[in-house]
């Protein structure tokens, strides 16, 4: 597993289910909540404020996480918060942002300082979350930057709980597997 990186006094706290590539980055002021997993390649730096990842979340291949610091261009500066059961595409790009529950980031996507995406919201891969856009939930948004297409159909917002119990079934077979080996 990855290890953790210590920076300017704050350890990053794993939960002791949640799995991490030995490839992935995690440093500094980072909370990673049960069955949480991070997988090879990310960068999660928790360097100049804070980001925490919920239950059952996962943070796929390549996707970097930062946040902003504290100034008078951002007084109180912009955390990650990444809330339940969401699912990270590959190589997405979070920088200060909040992510409610249940929600598909797809691949290469980026959500910027500020932005909020609601409970249940699918965003289409390559999509653009301006600083301080809020997603409303319960619908797909697609392009640059993002615009709400359409409500999601019954069948999307079961695939939303799908994908997070598939990737936290997947991340539990990597920590069996690494355990077995002596990894």
């Amino acid at each position: 597993m990855a290890s953790p990186q210590v920076f300017d006094g704050k350890s990053p706290s794993v939960a002791a289910d949640a799995w991490l590539h030995p490839t992935a980055v995690v440093i500094g002021d980072v909370e990673i909540g049960p069955r949480a997993s991070i997988w090879p390649m990310c960068v999660v730096r928790g360097d100049i404020h804070r980001i925490e990842i919920g239950a059952d979340t996962n943070i796929q291949d390549g996707s970097i996480l930062h946040v902003s610091h504290d100034s008078r261009f951002m007084p109180g500066g912009a955390p990650v918060v990444i809330h339940d059961a969401v699912t990270v595409g590959h190589q997405v790009v979070l920088h200060g942002c909040e992510i409610q529950d249940h929600c598909l980031i797809g691949i290469g996507a980026r959500v910027l300082d500020r932005a909020v995406v609601e409970p249940r919201t699918m965003l289409g891969a390559g999509a653009l979350v301006t600083p301080g856009q809020v997603l409303e939930g319960g619908y797909l948004w697609l392009g640059a930057p993002a615009r709400r297409a359409r409500a999601l159909t019954d069948r999307e917002l079961e695939y939303l709980d799908y994908v997070a119990a598939n990737y936290v079934r997947l991340a539990a077979r990597y920590r069996a597997e690494t355990a077995e080996s002596g990894r």
